[in-house]
């Protein structure tokens, strides 16, 4: 419930077109929990198409400040990882932005790379 209630407080900001920022600590441990309800393997029982994400070169970092995340796509199975390594679509902002991204709020972030990858990844495992 704290991260519906964190996108409520969201929402009634960016409605007034005041300025919106969480903790740090909060919005990356929101996006840790977007990653791991994303890379659930029952998704591939409920929606088999979303095997159409895995393959060679599948990479995507989401990359702020205090903290960066890949997510994998090039094995059997989505994971995910706190890491500064390369990877084939680069996504820069801050911790707030990036979660603000992921739950479909704002769009203020920086795309370096497959941009194509980033949005089919985005639009498979959606949750906003």
């Amino acid at each position: 419930m704290a991260y519906e209630t964190v996108m409520h407080r969201a929402d009634a900001a960016l409605a007034l077109g005041v300025a919106y920022e969480l903790d740090p600590e909060v919005a990356a441990d929101g996006i840790d929990e977007w990653m791991e309800l994303g890379a659930l393997p029952f998704h591939f029982e409920v929606h088999p198409w979303m095997r159409e994400l895995l393959g060679p070169g599948r990479t995507l970092k989401f990359a702020a400040p205090e903290q960066s995340w890949v997510v994998d796509l090039t094995g059997d199975a989505i994971r995910w990882r706190h890491s500064d390594e390369p990877a084939a679509v680069v996504v820069r902002g801050s911790v707030t932005e990036l979660l603000l991204h992921f739950c479909k709020r704002r769009d203020r972030i920086e795309v370096d790379g497959d941009k194509d990858l980033l949005d089919y990844y985005l639009e498979r495992v959606s949750f906003g």
